[in-house]
Protein backbone atom coordinates (compact mmCIF):
# COMPACT_ATOMS: atom_id res chain seq x y z
CA UNK A 1 0.00 0.00 0.00
CA UNK A 2 2.85 2.34 0.67
CA UNK A 3 4.07 1.77 -2.86
CA UNK A 4 0.69 2.78 -4.35
CA UNK A 5 0.72 6.15 -2.62
CA UNK A 6 4.25 6.85 -3.76
CA UNK A 7 3.33 6.03 -7.35
CA UNK A 8 0.22 8.23 -7.26
CA UNK A 9 2.36 10.98 -5.72
CA UNK A 10 4.77 10.71 -8.65
CA UNK A 11 1.82 10.77 -11.02
CA UNK A 12 0.63 14.04 -9.46
CA UNK A 13 4.15 15.41 -9.68
CA UNK A 14 4.37 14.44 -13.34
CA UNK A 15 0.96 15.95 -14.01
CA UNK A 16 1.82 19.16 -12.15
CA UNK A 17 5.17 19.44 -13.89
CA UNK A 18 3.49 18.98 -17.28
CA UNK A 19 0.90 21.64 -16.29
CA UNK A 20 3.71 23.95 -15.26
CA UNK A 21 5.50 23.31 -18.53
CA UNK A 22 2.31 24.05 -20.50
CA UNK A 23 1.71 27.23 -18.51
CA UNK A 24 5.32 28.27 -18.99
CA UNK A 25 5.03 27.70 -22.73
CA UNK A 26 1.81 29.72 -22.88
CA UNK A 27 3.44 32.49 -20.87
CA UNK A 28 6.42 32.54 -23.22
CA UNK A 29 4.10 32.68 -26.23
CA UNK A 30 2.12 35.52 -24.68
CA UNK A 31 5.30 37.41 -23.85
CA UNK A 32 6.52 37.00 -27.43
CA UNK A 33 3.20 38.25 -28.89
CA UNK A 34 3.13 41.22 -26.52
CA UNK A 35 6.68 42.20 -27.42
CA UNK A 36 5.78 42.05 -31.14
CA UNK A 37 2.77 44.29 -30.57
CA UNK A 38 4.83 46.74 -28.53
CA UNK A 39 7.51 46.84 -31.23
CA UNK A 40 4.95 47.46 -33.97
CA UNK A 41 3.39 50.29 -31.99
CA UNK A 42 6.80 51.75 -31.24
CA UNK A 43 7.75 51.71 -34.91
CA UNK A 44 4.50 53.49 -35.80
CA UNK A 45 4.99 56.25 -33.24
CA UNK A 46 8.77 56.69 -33.37
CA UNK A 47 8.80 58.70 -36.55
CA UNK A 48 11.09 61.70 -36.75
CA UNK A 49 9.43 64.94 -35.84
CA UNK A 50 6.78 63.34 -33.65
CA UNK A 51 8.18 64.80 -30.45
CA UNK A 52 8.27 68.31 -31.88
CA UNK A 53 4.74 67.73 -33.21
CA UNK A 54 3.58 66.81 -29.71
CA UNK A 55 5.18 69.94 -28.32
CA UNK A 56 3.52 72.06 -30.99
CA UNK A 57 0.16 70.42 -30.31
CA UNK A 58 0.51 71.07 -26.58
CA UNK A 59 1.53 74.65 -27.21
CA UNK A 60 -1.41 75.12 -29.53
CA UNK A 61 -3.79 73.65 -26.96
CA UNK A 62 -2.37 75.91 -24.25
CA UNK A 63 -2.71 78.93 -26.52
CA UNK A 64 -6.33 78.04 -27.20
CA UNK A 65 -6.99 77.57 -23.50
CA UNK A 66 -5.44 80.92 -22.65
CA UNK A 67 -7.45 82.59 -25.40
CA UNK A 68 -10.73 81.07 -24.19
CA UNK A 69 -10.05 81.91 -20.55
CA UNK A 70 -9.04 85.47 -21.42
CA UNK A 71 -12.26 85.93 -23.40
CA UNK A 72 -14.32 84.82 -20.39
CA UNK A 73 -12.37 87.02 -17.98
CA UNK A 74 -12.56 89.97 -20.35
CA UNK A 75 -16.34 89.64 -20.65
CA UNK A 76 -16.78 89.56 -16.89
CA UNK A 77 -14.34 92.44 -16.33
CA UNK A 78 -15.91 94.67 -18.99
CA UNK A 79 -19.37 93.96 -17.62
CA UNK A 80 -18.23 94.80 -14.09
CA UNK A 81 -16.55 98.03 -15.19
CA UNK A 82 -19.63 99.16 -17.14
CA UNK A 83 -21.84 98.32 -14.16
CA UNK A 84 -19.56 100.20 -11.79
CA UNK A 85 -19.62 103.19 -14.18
CA UNK A 86 -23.42 103.19 -14.26
CA UNK A 87 -23.53 102.96 -10.47
CA UNK A 88 -21.21 105.97 -10.14
CA UNK A 89 -23.13 107.93 -12.79
CA UNK A 90 -26.66 107.13 -11.62
CA UNK A 91 -26.00 106.51 -7.88
CA UNK A 92 -27.64 103.08 -7.91
CA UNK A 93 -24.87 101.51 -5.87
CA UNK A 94 -24.87 97.70 -6.16
CA UNK A 95 -27.58 97.11 -8.76
CA UNK A 96 -25.80 98.26 -11.91
CA UNK A 97 -22.67 96.36 -10.95
CA UNK A 98 -24.62 93.17 -10.29
CA UNK A 99 -26.68 93.37 -13.48
CA UNK A 100 -23.76 94.20 -15.77
CA UNK A 101 -21.51 91.69 -14.01
CA UNK A 102 -24.02 88.96 -14.86
CA UNK A 103 -24.43 90.28 -18.41
CA UNK A 104 -20.65 90.29 -18.80
CA UNK A 105 -20.51 86.71 -17.58
CA UNK A 106 -23.15 85.65 -20.10
CA UNK A 107 -21.34 87.51 -22.89
CA UNK A 108 -18.05 85.85 -21.89
CA UNK A 109 -19.60 82.39 -21.94
CA UNK A 110 -21.16 83.08 -25.36
CA UNK A 111 -17.77 84.22 -26.69
CA UNK A 112 -16.08 81.11 -25.32
CA UNK A 113 -18.69 78.85 -26.89
CA UNK A 114 -18.32 80.60 -30.24
CA UNK A 115 -14.53 80.48 -30.16
CA UNK A 116 -14.46 76.86 -29.13
CA UNK A 117 -16.72 75.96 -32.04
CA UNK A 118 -19.23 74.17 -29.83
CA UNK A 119 -22.23 76.18 -30.99
CA UNK A 120 -23.78 75.03 -34.26
CA UNK A 121 -23.31 77.40 -37.16
CA UNK A 122 -26.20 79.32 -38.71
CA UNK A 123 -27.72 77.84 -41.83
Amino acid sequence: MAEDTSESGNGNRDRSSSDEAALSARLGSLDHRLSEIRDSRKIGTDQPGTESGDRAARASAMARGFRLSSELIAGVAVGAVIGWGFDRLLSTSPFGLIVFFLLGFVAGVVNVVRSAGVAPGKR
